[in-house]
């Protein structure tokens, strides 16, 4: 089975998994417990935290550790929501955000939130962030990269706008860390949430930056961990095992870039025989290489997705975290395509491990069903009518 849904979730790092196995075995104590064994634990932790605030460039005192981007999301927003300076009740976001945003968003009483579309190129227009902005919009989520079509949002000009208008700014940089240089974006926000399995760490672990400068209210009274950001013994294995696979990434990150960079090109380059009938979303020069989003018309998602594994070869039709709804893809909402023609969305991301003859093979793939699909000669013969 050749695997092209690194957007999704990525192989452990031997490098990586070695790391877990050091720190259960050797590194078992509880951080918090007095004792030389949860003091060499301790030593450990705080040893990672100020790798990981090192590699996003910010202070250590706002780096926290959380089981993974989702919790990261939801702790961001209620932190930010309890100390901001600025009264008021409205939030900005856009229409495609993680699935952890929109539902930490709905769970909040007495809030107003504006959900922004995207504009064709798949960025947020900031003339409309800009005009979205009332006296009352107290914080804005905006994730750094699309999950589903790979586009990177304009965090900086986003940024200061938020700050001329004091408004909070969290972003989701799950799909962004260890594939693009997070120290460009982080004096522009206020937190952001990364998660150890997007950059070859374990699943369940995950980090969150606050800014320093923002005191806030702690979601769970009376905690202790993590400087009472959340409860429950500290993930040590999972941390350094997220901080070993995501150190490599960021010190191999232009050569990664480059290389996802050639995989793309040389995909689409193989796709030319049906370029006429496949729509590939988002503007080249705005995305990360690794994740391409398209639409082969007149074929459903989930049928193509469904050959694909048959003929040994993984995608997705989106977000993992959608997978087994019905609803279409959120981005292909915010674009404005219509319900039936976003069910044919499909998503084809590589990683460090896919090759030249991989991207290949996958693009003769994707002909093969495109030229097998009853649904297409179905889509012709109506077109003859």
């Amino acid at each position: 089975m050749k695997y092209f849904d690194y957007a999704s979730t990525c192989p452990l790092d031997p490098e990586a998994a070695s790391a877990f196995v050091k720190a259960s075995t050797e590194y078992y104590g509880n951080s918090q417990s007095l004792h030389d064994i949860g003091s060499r634990a301790s030593t450990l932790l705080e040893g990672c935290r100020d790798e990981i605030a090192r590699l996003l460039g910010v202070k250590r005192e706002g780096v926290y550790f959380t089981s993974g981007g989702s919790e990261g999301n939801f702790l961001a927003i209620q932190s930010l929501l309890s100390q901001s300076s600025k009264k008021g009740t409205h939030i900005i976001t856009n229409l495609a955000e993680h699935s952890s945003i929109h539902s930490s968003l709905k769970m909040l009483k007495g809030y107003e939130v504006t959900e922004l579309p995207l504009m064709e190129n798949g960025r947020i227009d900031i003339q409309l962030f800009q005009a979205a902005i009332r006296e009352d919009t107290i914080l804005a989520c905006i994730q750094h990269v699309n999950s589903e079509i790979g586009t990177i949002q304009p965090l900086k000009g986003i940024g200061r706008i938020c700050k001329e208008n004091r408004i909070l700014l969290h972003s989701d940089c799950v799909q962004s860390f260890g594939k693009l240089d997070i120290k460009m974006i982080t004096p522009f926000v206020d937190s952001l949430s990364i998660s150890g399995h997007k950059v070859y760490g374990p699943k369940g672990i995950g980090a969150l930056y606050i800014s320093p400068t923002l005191p806030f209210d702690s979601y769970y009274p009376n905690t202790s961990h993590e400087r009472g950001m959340r409860p429950g013994t500290v993930n040590i294995p999972g941390i350094i095992s997220m901080v070993t696979a995501a150190s490599k990434q960021v010190r191999n990150l232009s050569h990664n870039y480059e290389h996802m960079n050639s995989l793309r090109e040389q995909f689409l380059s193989h796709l030319v025989a049906v370029r006429n009938e496949i729509i590939i979303h988002g503007n080249v020069d705005e995305q990360l290489p690794s994740i391409i989003g398209l639409r082969i018309k007149g074929i459903e998602g989930q049928w193509v997705m469904l050959e694909a594994n048959r003929k040994g070869y993984a995608i997705s039709t989106g977000s993992a975290c959608q997978v087994g709804q019905t609803t279409p893809s959120k981005t292909m909402l915010a674009l404005g395509i219509d319900e039936k023609s976003a069910k044919e969305f499909i998503r084809i991301s590589f990683g460090v491990q896919t090759t030249e003859a991989d991207v290949k093979e996958m693009a003769q793939t994707i002909i093969d069903i495109i030229q097998e699909s009853p649904q297409r000669d179905n889509q012709i013969t109506s077109m003859v009518k």
